[in-house]
C-alpha cells in the first residue's frame, strides 16, 4: 500500500507541476504508457525470465528471482524501453495483481501462530521506526543547508518511512511543503526503494549475515530443496505439484471473493468514520484500506476452514507469480535520470534514513539474539510498508508473509506521530515533551 500511494501522489503531482518538456521526455520510451500489450508482454516475460533463471542457474538462485526481476525493470526504465508510469503498472499490477496475490498466499495462516510469534517482529519494527527518526535528524544536520526546506521533507519522509505512505501526503500538506520539492522527494524515493530492497534480498542470501545471525526459516527453505541433487534451491521449492483445472478457478475465484468483501468492508468504515480531526484520519485512513481487510478475512478463513485451504492447490504458484509482477513494477519508478537532473541530495537524504532504519535493526537485531528473518521483513515493513514486506516474505520465506503484512500494517499508527514530533523537534518547539512522547509511543 505504502509505494501505492506513493505512485498516485507522483502521478498527480507530475500532473500539475511538471513542465511540458519534462512531460515530454516521459512520453519518449520506446513503449508508449498506453500500449498495453507490449508492456504485458514485457512484464510477464520478464516475470518468466527471472523464474527461469532462478531454477536453472545457481548463480541466479543466489541472487533470487525478485531481485532479477526488479533490476530488469530498472534496466528498461533508464535505457528508455518502457515508461516509469503506465495504466498497466499502475492499474493491472497495482489494482488487481497485488491485492489477489495476498489471499492466494496467506491461505497457510494460522492466525493462533501468528499472534504467538509475531512479538519479535514487531519489536524489531518499533526500533527500526526509532533508527528512522534518527536517520532523519542526522540527514537535516547534514544537508540543511543545501535544499532548502528540508525540515519539511525530513517530517514528510519519517512519516512514510515508517510503515505509512498515507502520511507522505497528509505531512506535506500540513507543512505546506513545495509542490516542487514533493515531486523531487517522490521520484528519490521510488529509486531509493529499489536500491533499498535489492539490498535486503542480497542481505537474506548473503553467507556474511548467515554466519552472525540465527536464521530458522532460511534454514528450513534450504532443507526443503537440498534433497535433488544438481538443482537450484528454488526449481527444489517449485517442482511440479497436482493442480487441476479446478484447483485454479477455486483459487482465484476465492481470491476474488476476499478482495471484493474486503473492499465492501472498508468503503463502510471509510464512509462512517469521520476525518474532522488528525485521530480519527488517521483511524478513518486504517480501517479504510483494502488491504487491512484482505489481511484480515484470508486469516479468519484460513484459520476456520484449514482443511477445505489443504484442498485448493495451485494458489501459492499463483500467487507467486503475480508477486514477480508486484516487483517488477517497484523498479519501474526507478529513473536514474530523473534523480540527477532533479533530486541527488533528496536521494542521499532518503538513503540517510535508509542506513539509520538498518543500522537500528541489524545491531539491536543481534544484541536482542532476533532472528535474521524478522530482522529483514521489520526493516522491510518500516520503509516499505505491509505490502513488499509481504512480497518480500512471500518471495523469501511463505509462512511469514502474513505477520509481515500485519508488522507494517498495524503499527504504521504510531508513524505519524513520530513525524509530526520530527517536525517540532526540528523547529526548536516543545521538544522534551515531544520527545517524552515519543518514548511513550516506543
Amino acid at each position: 500500500m505504502t509505494l501505492f500511494i506513493r505512485n498516485l501522489v507522483f502521478r498527480y503531482i507530475m500532473i500539475k507541476i511538471k513542465t511540458h518538456a519534462e512531460r515530454d521526455d516521459t512520453m519518449n520510451t520506446l513503449i508508449a504508457p498506453d500500449n498495453n500489450w507490449a508492456l504485458l508482454s514485457i512484464l510477464f516475460f520478464s516475470s518468466f525470465l527471472a523464474i527461469y533463471l532462478e531454477q536453472k542457474y545457481k548463480w541466479a538462485a543466489k541472487l533470487t528471482g525478485a531481485i532479477i526481476t526488479l533490476a530488469i525493470a530498472v534496466l528498461l526504465t533508464n535505457f528508455g524501453v518502457i515508461p516509469t508510469s503506465a495504466p498497466v503498472f499502475d492499474d493491472i499490477v497495482w489494482g488487481y495483481a497485488v491485492p489477489l496475490a495476498i489471499p492466494l498466499l496467506l491461505l497457510d495462516a494460522n492466525i493462533i501462530k501468528i499472534w504467538r510469534e509475531t512479538g519479535k517482529l514487531l519489536l524489531m519494527f518499533l526500533i527500526g521506526a526509532a533508527g528512522t527518526f534518527v536517520g532523519a535528524l542526522v540527514g537535516t544536520a547534514l544537508l540543511s543547508s543545501l535544499v532548502n526546506g528540508l525540515p519539511g521533507v525530513a517530517a514528510m519522509m519519517t512519516g512514510s518511512y515508517i510503515g505509512g505512505g498515507v502520511n507522505f501526503t497528509a505531512i506535506a500538506d500540513a507543512f505546506h511543503v513545495s509542490g516542487s520539492l514533493i515531486s523531487a522527494a517522490t521520484v528519490a524515493d521510488n529509486l531509493n526503494m529499489a536500491i533499498y530492497l535489492m539490498i535486503l534480498l542480497a542481505i537474506a542470501s548473503s553467507a556474511f549475515f548467515k554466519k552472525h545471525f540465527t536464521h530458522p526459516h532460511i534454514d528450513e527453505v534450504e532443507k526443503a530443496g537440498s534433497d535433488k541433487a544438481g538443482e537450484t534451491l528454488a526449481a527444489s521449492y517449485w517442482e511440479r505439484h497436482d493442480i487441476s483445472l479446478k484447483d485454479i478457478a477455486a483459487s482465484l475465484a476465492y481470491a476474488a471473493v476476499v478482495v471484493t468483501v474486503s473492499r465492501l468492508i472498508a468503503g463502510f468504515f471509510a464512509g462512517i468514520i469521520p476525518e474532522s480531526n488528525g485521530l480519527l484520519k488517521m483511524l478513518n485512513t486504517f480501517f479504510g484500506s483494502q488491504y487491512v481487510w484482505i489481511t484480515n478475512v484470508s486469516m479468519v478463513f484460513a484459520s476456520l476452514f484449514e482443511d477445505k485451504t489443504r484442498e485448493m492447490h495451485g494458489s501459492k504458484e499463483v500467487g507467486t507469480w503475480l508477486i514477480y509482477l508486484f516487483y517488477f513494477v517497484i523498479g519501474v519508478p526507478a529513473s536514474i535520470t530523473m534523480i540527477i537532473q532533479n533530486a541527488p541530495l533528496l536521494l542521499l537524504f532518503c538513503f540517510i534514513l535508509v542506513v539509520f532504519n538498518m543500522l537500528f535493526c541489524f545491531g539491536f537485531g543481534k544484541l536482542l539474539k532476533i532472528d535474521l528473518e524478522d530482522i529483514i521483513l521489520a526493516s522491510n515493513a518500516n520503509i516499505g510498508g505491509p505490502t513488499t514486506a509481504a512480497g518480500m516474505a512471500i518471495s523469501l520465506w511463505m509462512d511469514k508473509a502474513c505477520w509481515a503484512m500485519y508488522a507494517g500494517g498495524n503499527l504504521w499508527i504510531c508513524d505519524r506521530h513520530m513525524a509530526w514530533n520530527y517536525h517540532w523537534f526540528n523547529s526548536g518547539g516543545l521538544i522534551w515533551g515531544w520527545i517524552w512522547r515519543i518514548w511513550r509511543i516506543i
